[in-house]
């Protein structure tokens, strides 16, 4: 008996200012966009559930990076589309 599973869903389209994806435990994808490593206007949006982190002025990937990576690893949500 083969203990391969297939994903529910298939990946969503990259923006083109994609930095990071992050894969969720609910098969949903937290994306961490914007100009890169060294801007304050990065942000990261979660697929699944609609949450999001945007904080002008603090957005630095140093930052968004692990908070965008501790949502991925508790939110079950799932995409509805």
């Amino acid at each position: 008996m083969s203990t391969a599973t297939l994903a529910a869903f298939t990946e969503p389209n990259r923006p083109k200012n994609l930095l990071i994806r992050f894969i969720t435990v609910g098969d949903s994808y937290v994306d961490v966009t914007g100009p890169g490593k060294h801007s304050e206007k990065n942000r990261w949006d979660y697929r699944g559930c609609g949450d999001s982190f945007d904080r002008p002025e603090q957005n630095y990937l140093f930052r968004t990076r692990p908070d965008a990576n501790n949502h991925a690893t508790t939110c079950h949500a799932i995409p509805l589309t």
